[in-house]
């Protein structure tokens, strides 16, 4: 694991061992990564980095967990092999008993909070400019909004998993070796419905650096009856809140390839076809 461009946190990269020291920590973001780096060693080890030691209370807070080779596969143009590989860390990771899941916190970032955030946004009516396409899926979307299928979301009828609640695909490493990719950056995990998590992995703005065919990603995971379904709305919502970020004042702009607005307008309207 190396440090790179899309890390927030400091890293110190030893032979055999990373040593993590956090920038922030106002949501309880080193508790969070141990504890989820604690239950993985237990429950699926050799998905994640193994916890070796943690400082959570000290000034900056600090981690040290084993160093993973590979390479993160944000800006990538995702292959089979690596799709089927996705697949097979999500469901690993979505296996893991819920009665074990149910002793975590909530991730921060979950249905409830997204589906308000999305909201509150539209409501805002933030500038979008002038194209045609970019309206049009502004407006496709508030009908959408102010439905009531985005209140269905806030209640899982599933069993809950641990989640990421961070569809950034630069937290998932690929190892060319072992042909397999591990799960990187658990400062934000927790219980989560696990269609949101997916919806958060299909539809992070991160895809927009490289491809990740997503219905090639999600034939591939254990769905239960009536989640893809679930998982689509997830998709809708969140590409909805990436789209109301890129006007041209928006925070997510800046961060961001011109045209990213329209190319997002177009993902927008895909998703309600």
């Amino acid at each position: 694991m190396t440090a790179d461009r899309f890390s927030t946190h400091h890293l110190e990269l030893g032979d055999d061992v990373v040593i993590k020291r956090y920038t922030s920590w106002d949501r309880g973001e080193p508790h969070r990564e141990w504890a989820a780096l604690t239950l993985l060693a237990e429950h699926a080890p050799g998905l994640a980095p193994a916890p070796m030691q943690a400082a959570l209370d000290a000034h900056p807070p600090m981690i040290a967990m084993s160093r993973l080779p590979g390479r993160v596969l944000r800006g990538e143009h995702a292959t089979d092999e690596q799709i089927r590989a996705i697949a097979a860390a999500l469901n690993r990771l979505h296996q893991i008993p819920a009665q074990v899941v149910e002793a975590l916190q909530p991730a921060p970032w979950g249905p409830v909070t997204a589906v308000d955030k999305v909201r509150v946004w539209a409501d805002k009516q933030p500038d979008l400019g002038d194209n045609p396409l970019v309206r049009q899926a502004f407006h496709t979307g508030a009908i959408w909004l102010a439905s009531t299928a985005p209140d269905k979301l806030t209640t899982n009828p599933l069993p809950p998993v641990l989640g990421l609640a961070d569809g950034n695909h630069a937290n998932m490493l690929w190892d060319d070796h072992e042909h397999r990719v591990w799960l990187i950056d658990w400062e934000d995990s927790g219980r989560n419905d696990r269609a949101f998590e997916l919806g958060e992995v299909t539809e992070h703005i991160s895809r927009i650096d490289g491809t990740l065919n997503a219905e090639q990603l999600l034939a591939q995971l254990d769905l239960a009856p009536g989640e893809a379904e679930r998982v689509r709305d997830f998709r809708r919502l969140i590409a909805l809140m990436w789209f109301l970020q890129l006007g041209p004042d928006g925070p997510a702009t800046a961060h961001n390839p011109p045209g990213t607005l329209e190319r997002q307008a177009e993902r927008v309207l895909q998703l309600f076809s």
